[in-house]
C-alpha cells in the first residue's frame, strides 16, 4: 500500500478524535509481571479479555511463579483455564511457555521480539502485546480482530493477513502512536465500530472514514 503525506496526516487526525473520545484507553488484561501479561495473552485468543481477567484473578493466585505454571499437573491447569475456550491447547502452551521461560531464559520473559515469537503460544500479535505492555518496548503494532476490522475500514489497509496490516499500519502511523493506536481501536470497536454492523451515525471518526461515508450516505 502506498502512503503519501495526505495518509498520514488522516493517520493523525484519526489518532486525535480517538485519544478524545477513549481517553481511558489502555491494555485491557490485569497483569503484574510480564510473565502474568504473557499467560493472560495466550489466554485471550478467541476469548474476551473480561473472561480472562475472572480466571486469572484466582489462576494467578494459584500459581504464582513461573515454576508453578511450569510443574502444574495438566489436567488441573486445563480445569483451571477451561471457560476461555480451548483449553487443551492453551493449557498446554501455556505450560509449554513457561518451561521454556524457566529453562532457556533463567525464569524471566525475553524482551526480544525474535525470543519471544519462540515461545509455544506466541505469535507477533501477543509479542508486541507483550512488547508493549509488559516493557514499554514498541516495535510494531498490535492487529486484533479489531484492529484489522477498524483499519481495512477507515482504509488504512486493504489487507487481510495481520502481518500485512500491521506493515501497512506501521508505514502509515507516527511511532509514538503505535502502543496507543491498538488500545483505541479496541475500545472504538467495542463501543461503536462493532461486527458486523458499527454505530456510524454520531461515530467521531464518520467524515475521516470511507466505509462510514458509504453506509450513511454521505460519501
Amino acid at each position: 500500500m502506498t502512503v503519501d503525506a495526505t495518509d498520514k496526516a488522516r493517520a493523525e487526525t484519526i489518532m486525535r478524535r480517538l485519544r478524545a473520545a477513549y481517553p481511558e484507553a489502555r491494555c485491557s488484561l490485569d497483569f503484574t509481571t510480564p510473565f502474568q501479561l504473557l499467560v493472560a495473552t495466550i489466554l485471550s485468543a478467541q476469548c474476551t479479555d473480561e473472561r480472562v481477567n475472572a480466571v486469572t484473578a484466582t489462576l494467578f493466585t494459584k500459581y504464582p511463579t513461573v515454576d508453578a505454571f511450569a510443574d502444574a499437573p495438566i489436567a488441573e491447569l486445563e480445569q483451571d483455564i477451561r471457560s476461555t475456550g480451548f483449553y487443551r491447547n492453551k493449557a498446554k502452551n501455556v505450560q509449554a511457555m513457561a518451561r521454556l521461560v524457566r529453562d532457556r531464559f533463567s525464569g524471566e520473559v525475553p524482551r526480544a521480539m525474535d525470543d519471544l515469537v519462540t515461545l509455544p503460544g506466541v505469535a507477533r500479535k501477543t509479542a508486541n502485546v507483550v512488547q508493549g505492555n509488559g516493557f514499554g518496548i514498541i516495535e510494531g503494532v498490535v492487529v486484533d480482530t479489531h484492529v484489522g476490522r477498524i483499519s481495512r475500514r477507515l482504509m488504512l489497509t486493504t489487507e487481510d493477513d495481520p502481518v500485512k496490516v500491521e506493515r501497512d499500519l506501521m508505514a502509515v502511523l507516527d511511532p509514538k502512536d503505535w502502543l496507543d493506536y491498538s488500545h483505541l481501536l479496541i475500545a472504538h470497536g467495542r463501543a461503536v465500530c462493532k461486527a458486523p454492523t458499527p454505530i456510524c451515525p454520531g461515530c467521531v471518526l464518520l467524515d475521516l472514514c470511507p466505509t462510514g461515508k458509504e453506509r450513511t450516505g454521505e460519501v
